[in-house]
């Protein structure tokens, strides 16, 4: 059986789960390499302060090092947070006797400005452990605390990257740029005498919170798999880039980052699919009763991966060319798919704006009796008149099914289970369920279709 490759982080905790060994051991999962910790600090600490920190003893650091090396082995590890010289000389070391490549994350303030690095250790840290590094990955305040020179552009970190390697000792160094005004994030690589330039459009979020714990892991999962050294440092910024991306909007400071966002949107959408193909066959094994809710624009059912990773229509599927109807029989013209059906993509996303559990939308024939059984099961029925639709709102593609979620929770309070209209000029009436997925779609339709 092949092993898989073990990373370890040499870090602090964040109690508030955003940076540490937490972000870290997040990061490891989702690269694919089984995660290993060593506890420097403890700190309690929120999105908006550091209330309280405990450092380990450093024997204690050390111990929990060899345990994991002495056993399990170590393929590459990362530091984050080392408090104080003791530690940073413990950590050191205890490196020399296993010799696993070593990403050093230089980490000195918190996002909420609590100093985590001592002024006494910013020394050790320059001359016991960044010698021994593979990779230094500083930001820019801590590059310059490092190197003692201002950095306001790109040639400032490009030299500050190279005092890092070839001054102090590192193999390699990254300067990152998120701290520097500039509509690109761009991150400088200084490895085997050569410059390297990365580059992303820089998100503009206040989920911040642990971006170098992500970024500094990402590189040591890297490693761990064998991977070179620039090629970890270009998986690393594509893993941080989606973590701020789609960071979580939590407490009341800065959020965290959200590494999970790599793999979870992917399974995500291979969910919403299978959820789909699910309401298929619910609507085949009753279509001689559904057929006869086929309107005229045929039928449709949407379904939307999680809000919290739902950004726009190409995050909705449906099926593509809709569902038709053939004498008795539902015609699907092809497996479910994103991005196909704009205007049930675009309703399913105005409704999550006001209920997040809203994940799927499906429209069916209008008829009075429609209605008066979707009452009688249960749902929650808003009826919109299309004729007051704003000139404005009609003019504008796409604006008129958002529009219609947005007028029914203005009257009714909430977002519906079923909003119907009776049309207008040109305008077929229409009658469109609401649900937590296509699944409960599709049987909210075979329910109507059955008491029809």
């Amino acid at each position: 059986m092949q092993r898989i490759p073990v990373a370890m982080t040499i870090a602090g905790s964040d109690s508030g789960g955003g940076a540490g060994i937490q972000a870290d051991l997040k990061t490891f999962a989702i690269m694919g390499v089984h995660g290993t910790s060593t506890i420097t600090s403890i700190t309690a600490q929120n999105t908006r302060e550091v209330r309280a920190i405990h450092d380990i003893p450093p024997d204690i650091v050390v111990s929990q090092i060899e345990a994991v090396a002495d056993d399990i082995g170590v393929d590459a590890a990362k530091t984050g947070m080392l408090s104080n010289s003791n530690i940073i000389r413990a950590v050191a070391k205890t490196i020399d006797k296993y010799s696993f490549p070593l990403v050093v994350d230089p980490v000195m303030v918190a996002k909420s400005g609590a100093r985590l690095l001592r002024q006494e250790a910013i020394d050790t840290l320059k001359k016991e452990l960044i010698p021994r590094a593979t990779i230094v990955t500083p930001n820019i305040p801590e590059a310059e605390v490092l190197t003692g020179i201002k950095i306001t552009s790109r040639e400032d970190q490009k030299e500050a990257a190279k005092i890092i390697v070839e001054e102090l000792g590192a193999e390699a160094a990254v300067v990152k740029g998120g701290h520097l005004s500039s509509r690109e994030a761009l991150d400088i690589l200084y490895y085997n005498g050569e410059f390297l330039e990365l580059r992303r459009e820089r998100v503009e979020k206040k989920t911040t919170h642990g971006t170098g714990c992500v970024f500094s892991a990402a590189i040591a999962a890297g490693l761990a798999k064998k991977r070179s050294i620039v090629d970890a440092v270009r998986v690393a910024k594509e893993v941080v880039t989606v973590a701020i991306e789609y960071g979580l909007e939590i407490g009341r400071g800065t959020g965290p980052v959200n590494p999970v966002a790599l793999q979870e949107i992917p399974a995500e959408r291979w969910r919403v699919i299978m959820n789909l193909r699910k309401a298929a066959k619910i609507l085949r094994q009753e279509e001689e009763s559904v057929v006869k809710l086929v309107p005229e624009v045929q039928m449709n059912i949407a379904m939307s991966i999680q809000p919290l990773y739902a950004r726009s229509i190409l995050d909705v599927a449906a099926f593509p060319g809709r569902i038709g109807r053939a004498g008795s029989r539902l015609v699907f013209k092809s497996d479910p798919e994103f991005g196909v059906s704009e205007h049930m993509a675009r309703l399913v996303l105005a409704a999550q704006n006001y209920n997040p559990a809203i994940r799927s939308a499906a429209n069916i024939k209008y008829k009075p009796d429609v209605i008066e059984v979707a009452r009688e099961i249960g749902l929650f029925v808003a009826k919109i008149d299309r004729r007051k639709e704003p000139p404005h709102i009609r003019m504008r593609e796409g604006a008129t099914l958002p529009w219609m979620v947005a007028t029914a929770v203005e009257i009714y309070g909430r977002v519906p289970d079923v909003i119907y209209d009776e049309g207008d000029i040109g305008k077929e009436p229409m009658v469109r369920i609401l649900a937590d997925s296509a699944e409960r779609a599709a049987e909210i339709i075979v329910s109507i279709a059955r008491k029809l």
